[in-house]
């Protein structure tokens, strides 16, 4: 995950408040904080499904702590948002338009940011 001014962030298990119920993970900070909700166990059923959810509560665990949208598209600084293709790949796509190239585009495959040396910007 690209916070480079931070320390990576990480699954954290939890129990469950139900004895007959798995333990519950979430992302959450390298301090242990969370926040919202913990991944759904049928992301399970693929692996694109599962990256999306891990990727939906990073984004989640980073909006709600730090106050910051994460990824930032370094083109157009817009919150990039996981999006499936028709080949079960996920990307961070982004809404901005680009000249002559059409109203949206993929930035980087979920997973790739730091090969790319992308970074957040905090809201101010």
């Amino acid at each position: 995950m690209t916070l480079p001014q931070l320390e990576p962030l990480q699954l954290l298990a939890l129990p469950s408040y139900d004895a007959d119920e798995p333990e519950n993970v979430y992302v959450a900070m390298a301090n242990g904080e969370w926040h919202g909700n913990y991944l759904d166990s049928n992301s399970q059923d693929s692996p694109a499904s599962a990256l999306a959810s891990v990727a939906d509560a990073a984004q989640e665990t980073v909006m709600e702590l730090l106050w910051q949208a994460w990824p930032l598209c370094p083109e157009h600084g817009l919150g990039m948002h996981p999006r499936e293709d028709t080949e079960e790949r996920l990307s961070w796509w982004c809404a901005g338009e680009r000249l002559r190239r059409g109203p949206a585009h993929i930035h980087a495959a979920v997973g790739a940011l730091d090969a790319l040396g992308a970074s957040i910007r905090t809201r101010s």
